[in-house]
């Protein structure tokens, strides 16, 4: 049997950005919580880099590999030697991306592979449950929690910025006085994706659905003002938006750190279970 013809062998080694919306469809179908950041751009805008706000890259074909490059690098499929191939297309570049993110066995070997260039990371965060819900919530909910008004922006910016910097250990404001983040935190508002209870004026929860997908939605940014804590506000109110979600068809989604385990408690409680593991590794 003769050997590949070397341009064969080549050409399967090459990154290439996806054009083929039809296969990356397919692709994320096939894990639609796991794939939720990315299907939700895909969903709304197809695979044009411009419109989704970064690449799809693969080698051979999305079926196989599969890496969303943009603000996060989300590698979504691939096996040893496609995870090396997308860091080092990533690095061939200036970093563009503030975070590596998506399933553990896939983000943790590409950053070995990025920290000779891009490390120290801020942060690595190497085992997040990966949890789901496709049914009622099992415990009480919050009838005080509701979707935020466009009127209550600048009340619950307030909580939304004290949970960011809690959260990621920076302050959304940095670099362009907060402008960005609130455009961000407005249109959560307008698309009715920010949940909150508010008492006299003031958050004292509050949740967003940051990425929505036909059929997920990740559900981020759970916060309790300090002194409501221990209350069981935060089980109840993000049942309540998790039920939500349900409701308008899918499944609901989110991912904790495995050390958090009043957090992993609570989700347990409103009746979240494991279907996989996260990994985050946030970058200066």
């Amino acid at each position: 049997m003769s050997a590949p013809p070397l341009f064969r062998i080549a050409d399967e080694r090459r990154v290439t950005v996806v054009r083929d919306a039809a296969a990356v469809h397919r692709v994320l179908a096939e894990d639609p919580v796991g794939s939720c950041m990315v299907a939700s751009r895909v969903a709304d805008h197809g695979v044009d880099p411009t419109a989704i706000g970064g690449e799809l890259w693969t080698r051979r074909e999305p079926t196989q590999s599969l890496c969303f490059a943009g603000a996060n690098l989300i590698p979504l499929r691939g096996d040893a030697a496609d995870v090396v191939a997308f860091a080092d297309k990533a690095m061939s570049t200036p970093r563009r991306c503030s975070s590596l993110v998506g399933h553990a066995d896939l983000v943790l070997p590409m950053w070995a592979r990025l920290e000779r260039a891009w490390g120290p990371a801020r942060d690595v965060r190497d085992d997040q449950p990966l949890m789901a819900l496709d049914r009622e919530p099992t415990c009480a909910l919050d009838a005080g929690v509701r979707p935020v008004r466009m009127d209550e922006l600048d009340a619950y910016l307030v909580a939304a910025i004290d949970m960011f910097i809690g959260e990621v250990g920076i302050d959304p404001r940095l670099g362009d006085g907060g402008r960005g983040y609130r455009r961000r935190v407005a249109g959560l508002i307008a698309a009715g994706r920010a949940w909150a209870r508010f008492e006299r004026g003031e958050v004292v929860f509050k949740a967003e659905v940051g990425s929505q997908s036909p059929a997920v939605g990740q559900i981020q940014g759970v916060w309790v003002h300090p002194e409501w804590r221990g209350r069981g506000i935060g089980a109840a109110g993000t049942a309540t938006l998790a039920g939500a979600v349900v409701r308008s068809g899918r499944i609901a989604s989110l991912y904790v750190n495995a050390f958090n385990t009043i957090a992993r408690a609570t989700y347990d409680r409103i009746g979240f279970s494991q279907v996989g593991t996260f990994a985050t590794v946030l970058l200066d």
